[in-house]
């Protein structure tokens, strides 16, 4: 079928539900008989594609957390509030002083497409709690006092923020994303606010379906990373709509020259080095309408030039029919393999590898932390939690996912009191939850474990040649 003819026959049905005032929750094909964890691991299960001519819809909406609730911590973990009553928090930020910065943050006005199909995608998100218009602004939490909860909270920066979401700092420079746009800020933590102007180092395509744009710094400060998911799920506007996304770009923090990275993820979010090999790491989700089980979201190493077949191509070498770009046949010969498959449709957003200094237990010593935010279109839902993938001392994935916080998701699966977002190091070695549609940000401890000595470093060579870094002026 034709992507017109998808289309139209799209705007039929969504106008007969409409019509009906009814939510159609599409159970038989589109409901799983298999658990969650089958499309998890090294190897995940491949079902055939089942294509959906509209998503699968299966809301949790927002219910909320009583003032005595929490998720559950997994054995030997704790969990208390870290902060609470904020609006919409997303991504965050450890400083080098202890301070939290977090974005309030949602998607930018007019982000995702109009029409009959917008007009149901927003009234969807809507219903799961992320409908609202976006607080555009970023919170400093302090915990003064080392008691574990931060009882000072200043509204660090407000002016110029447009669904933020990317931070990240060092050398007296602080390195926020916007939707459609890196800014430089001087900054010397311990001041509770964000002043002056800040200079421009990259514009980004702007608004999209995926509108998060998540940022790392290497190690030395000199280069900066940023994640640009996609604008649709499988291009179905053209490739020009998709013009430097689906993308991880390099930028030089010095002469703002840039590259890209990486290519061919639907869309990428959670960045972070493995402190075991140095290698950038990476979650990214993939795409819907294939069916319940199909594609897992995915968790994978990301050398520089890696192409990991977005639109065209999941899992290296499994084609998606529905795709009416040509493919330049040279690309399948590069196409990379996902390291490790997190679920199909658990949105994995949030990534943090295990270090030196977490306070979390030997048993999450060595791996990497994952918040899924939760599916809305499948049944039954998944993700909903933060899991723990082991590595082992190679540097690799070994194993299936660990449960480190459950219990967002309420019995039924109709409702959900919370959605974890991202994560972050707290200053004492305690993991942070951010908790979007719940408000609050989540403290995961091992009250008697002592900070961990972090996983053994493994030699590896690394190829990361810089010439190809392009003018800042040109178009990306």
């Amino acid at each position: 079928m034709k992507s017109w003819q998808r289309k139209a026959l799209l705007v039929l049905i969504l106008a007969v539900v409409l019509v009906g005032g009814l939510f159609v929750y599409h159970d038989g094909a589109h409901r799983s008989d298999r658990p969650i964890a089958a499309t998890t691991g090294s190897d995940p299960l491949l079902v055939e594609p089942k294509e959906q001519l509209i998503p699968s819809v299966a809301l949790a909406e927002p219910s909320g957390w009583e003032e005595n609730e929490a998720p559950q911590a997994a054995q030997g973990l704790t969990v208390s509030r870290f902060a609470s009553g904020l609006d919409h928090p997303r991504t965050m930020l450890t400083l080098p002083n202890g301070d939290i910065l977090v974005a309030l943050t949602n998607a930018p006005a007019g982000a995702r497409e109009g029409g009959i199909k917008g007009f149901f995608m927003k009234l969807f998100m809507g219903k799961v709690g992320a409908g609202g218009p976006s607080p555009d602004m970023i919170m400093l939490l302090r915990d003064a006092d080392g008691d574990g909860e931060a009882e000072q909270k200043f509204e660090f920066r407000e002016a110029g923020m447009h669904s933020p979401s990317g931070m990240a700092y060092a050398n007296g420079k602080l390195y926020i994303a916007n939707h459609n746009e890196v800014l430089e800020f001087k900054f010397e933590p311990g001041a509770t606010e964000l002043m002056g102007a800040p200079r421009q180092l990259m514009e980004l395509p702007a608004g999209g379906n995926h509108w998060m744009r998540n940022l790392l710094l290497s190690q030395d400060g000199k280069y900066l990373y940023v994640a640009v998911g996609s604008a649709t799920n499988i291009a179905e506007d053209g490739m020009e709509a998709e013009t430097g996304r689906a993308a991880i770009w390099e930028i030089d923090t010095d002469t703002g020259r840039r590259r890209q990275y990486a290519a061919g993820m639907r869309n990428p979010n959670g960045l972070d080095w493995n402190p075991s090999t140095g290698e950038m790491w990476a979650v990214v989700q993939e795409r819907d309408m294939l069916g319940p089980d199909l594609v897992p979201d995915y968790l994978t190493n990301v050398p520089v030039g890696a192409q990991y077949g977005w639109p065209w191509v999941y899992w290296k070498d499994k084609f998606d029919e529905r795709v009416e770009w040509p493919m330049d046949t040279y690309m399948l010969e590069y196409t990379r393999k996902p390291e490790y498959a997190l679920g199909a449709h658990v949105s994995a957003l949030g990534l943090k590898f295990a270090t030196a200094g977490s306070r979390l237990g030997e048993r999450f010593a060595n791996g990497a932390f994952v918040a899924r935010h939760g599916s809305w279109n499948r049944k039954p839902p998944s993700g909903y939690d933060v899991v723990f993938v082991p590595f082992d001392a190679n540097g690799n994935p070994s194993g299936k996912p660990l449960e480190v916080l459950t219990g967002f998701l309420e019995a039924d699966g109709d409702k959900a009191k919370g959605r974890p977002v991202w994560l972050a190091w707290e200053k004492t070695g305690a993991l942070l939850v951010s908790d979007d549609t719940g408000g609050v940000i989540w403290r995961v401890v091992a009250p008697d474990a002592a900070p961990s000595a972090g996983p053994q470093a493994v030699v590896t060579e690394h190829l990361q040649p810089r010439e190809q870094l392009v003018d800042p002026t040109q178009p990306m």
